[in-house]
């Protein structure tokens, strides 16, 4: 029954990844802690992304914005080292608290405010980068701080799940290469791999014949809703945690 979840798990987090263009790990990171620790999840959420972007490169590959990729990518893959680096040293307890409530606030704020956006600057693009690369490195998944960087773009669907993939494949081969040397995927936990391969290629599949039946106005909204959601789920988990640590 665990195992039959954890592909259901899998699968969904790459639909919706793929569809809302932010990647799986922020649906994923916070489930798969209900089956693994959290460097253990940290390891198998690198990899899932990597085969992933691997994925979407192939299936979005003419639809990305380099200059996008350049400006967001390059902050992005210094700070998920420092992240990833810092997983070694610091316990931030209350990492994805923060994270959470950002998400809810920013994400609630653009659905009264379907006019605002966040001006696309190149300012505005380094530090999101440079965040969402951190906290991908920290605690597993900035790819929703990344979303909302290139709303501010309102880049047509398909452009933006391919620009986001392309940024994030270097963000997770960077991180994936330091949790391995960290030694944080053990021996037992190395048959997951195929299935990781398994549910990045086929939920990537099943997500971009999905997005080709929404519209753009429906997609701007979705890719909102469900950073919204991950936040809150974000939130839950941590006070649950919290809960379970008090009594």
């Amino acid at each position: 029954m665990n195992l039959f979840l954890f592909l259901v798990i899998l699968l969904l987090s790459e639909i919706l990844g793929t569809v809302g263009g932010f990647g799986s790990s922020v649906l994923f990171v916070p489930l798969a802690q209900f089956f693994f620790d959290f460097q253990t999840v940290l390891a198998l959420t690198g990899l899932l992304h990597v085969f992933s972007n691997t994925a979407k490169l192939i299936l979005f590959y003419k639809t990305i914005n380099w200059k996008l990729v350049l400006w967001l990518g390059a902050g992005s893959i210094v700070f998920v080292v420092i992240g990833a680096w810092l997983t070694q040293l610091v316990a931030f307890t209350y990492a994805k608290t923060l994270l959470g409530i950002f998400l809810v606030g920013f994400s609630i704020f653009f659905l009264r405010n379907p006019e605002a956006s966040l001006k696309p600057t190149h300012a505005n693009l380094v530090w999101t980068g440079s965040l969402a690369g951190f906290m991908a490195g920290f605690i597993g998944t900035g790819g929703a701080i990344r979303g909302l960087a290139l709303t501010a773009y309102q880049l047509e669907k398909n452009l933006f799940v391919g620009t986001s993939a392309a940024i994030d494949f270097g963000v997770d081969v960077a991180r994936s290469v330091l949790y391995l040397n960290f030694g944080f995927l053990q021996k037992e936990f190395i048959w997951y791999v195929p299935l990781l391969v398994l549910a990045a290629f086929g939920g990537s599949y099943a997500g971009k014949i999905i997005l080709g039946k929404l519209n753009q106005a429906t997609f701007q909204k979705l890719v909102l809703y469900l950073i919204l959601a991950i936040g809150l789920l974000m939130l839950v988990q941590e006070f649950i945690a919290t809960k379970n640590h008090s009594v």
